[in-house]
């Protein structure tokens, strides 16, 4: 299993940022192709991810979807002052989901969840001017759910159960903006870790006043990955001779929150064939305070404030029943950007974004369909800085005009029994 997840979290550690900070927001085409809502829709399996408490409503003793996306991005940065420039090589992200549902008895239903709610993978030029703060970057974590809702009247449900996260994170940056051996070649460090597991727990309830309308809630809690001492390495290149024997590679110890989320949102049928619902979501990530690597050697204590702050997800989505086969789905998202003017790191070079959606379903017949979906992330060109890198005691601005979008376009399958 172990083995499996490690596997895993390589294939999937391609995943651009393009949500808030390092949040991938592709849990599942029918509701992403909504703008990503689904706190109060009861359509698939997807409930496992965006409320637990809606399984308990779905029709069939059986649900299961299966789903993955590719994801294309671009990052460019340029600093007209200084002449400087460069575009960021990102991977295709290839983030994924398996979701399944049982009816036990009509009052208790059991599921399990699988999905890739975070990552990151950014790949500057090696060298580049921000090189100091930034060579390359890959983030991931792999969620597994059980879960289990209980319907306690036919308007009300509750739903939850804990999560297990297994993470891994492969980061490279120079040193200095300076310092090289005597070949010239640049001083910098490697810290590589996987396999790093931690736990957390999510709980949602549903209300359906009327069969035309239901209200939904949902809370992801917060969940830090530890690095501890033996977990990962931190290799040191191309160190000066004079220095080299103060950085022996060895290991390192980190933190970085995967923060808690919470999610309100109504959907209801304002006429035959038409669902409509409207999401809000406030993720809390002032959790992520400052990304501290500690080293055991003379590198010591590397201390990078981040201080982002609380941010929120306004959404809208809508489908319509086009014929007996085919659901057509579209959807509009705004995404508050966590992070915080003077601390706009280029590993995550993410500011406010609109995003639009759709996508569609074709059921062959009763039991089988497929999921379509398309987001295209939009972002305006933003001019920032990050002010905290400290060198010989000074602290040092790098700055200057971000600009990036993405296209996401995934395709999945569903099954009812």
């Amino acid at each position: 299993m172990k083995k499996l997840l490690l596997i895993l979290t390589i294939a999937c550690s391609a995943s651009v940022m393009y949500a808030g900070g390092y949040r991938v927001g592709v849990q599942g085409h029918k509701q992403l192709a909504m703008g990503h809502t689904g706190v109060a829709v009861v359509t698939s399996a997807e409930s496992a991810f965006f409320n637990p408490a809606g399984l308990v409503y779905l029709d069939g003793k059986l649900n299961v979807s299966l789903g993955a996306a590719a994801v294309l991005s671009k990052t460019s940065y340029q600093n007209r002052e200084f002449g400087y420039k460069a575009e960021a090589d990102n991977p295709v992200g290839t983030p994924f989901y398996a979701y399944g549902a049982y009816k036990i008895t009509d009052w208790l239903s059991v599921g399990l969840a699988v999905y890739t709610p975070y990552g990151s993978s950014v790949e500057w030029p090696t060298d580049w001017e921000g090189s100091h703060l930034v060579n390359n970057i890959e983030l991931s974590a792999i969620f597994i759910q059980p879960t289990i809702a209980i319907k306690i009247s036919d308007k009300l449900s509750v739903g939850g159960g804990p999560i297990y996260v297994s993470g891994a994170v492969n980061f490279n940056r120079n040193l200095s903006r300076n310092l090289s051996d005597e070949t010239g070649a640049r001083s910098n460090v490697t810290i590589d870790a996987s396999g790093i597991n931690a736990w957390g727990y999510t709980v949602g309830a549903m209300f359906r006043p009327t069969d035309k309308i239901n209200i939904g809630f949902n809370y992801r809690s917060r969940i830090d990955m530890n690095v501890e001492r033996g977990d990962g390495t931190a290799d040191f290149e191309n160190l000066p001779a004079a220095l080299a024997p103060g950085f022996a590679d060895g290991d390192f110890t980190a933190s970085l929150p995967l923060p808690a989320e919470l999610t309100f949102g109504i959907a209801f049928e304002p006429a035959d064939k038409w669902l409509v619902a409207i999401d809000y979501t406030r993720t809390f990530w002032d959790a992520y305070e400052s990304l501290d690597v500690q080293f055991f050697n003379s590198a010591g204590l590397s201390r990078n404030p981040r201080a982002y702050k609380n941010s929120s997800i306004y959404k809208i989505g809508a489908q319509y029943e086009a014929t007996q086969k085919v659901t057509v789905r579209a959807g509009f998202y705004f995404d508050e950007s966590p992070i915080r003017d003077g601390f706009f790191a280029p590993e995550t070079p993410r500011p406010d974004s609109v995003n639009f959606t759709t996508g569609f379903s074709y059921s062959f017949n009763s039991k089988w369909a497929i999921d379509a979906s398309v987001l295209y992330v939009h972002s305006n060109e933003i001019q920032n800085s990050y002010d905290h890198f400290v060198e010989a005691g000074q602290p040092l601005s790098f700055g200057g005009e971000y600009k990036s979008n993405a296209l996401v376009a995934g395709i999945g399958v569903s099954y009812k029994l």
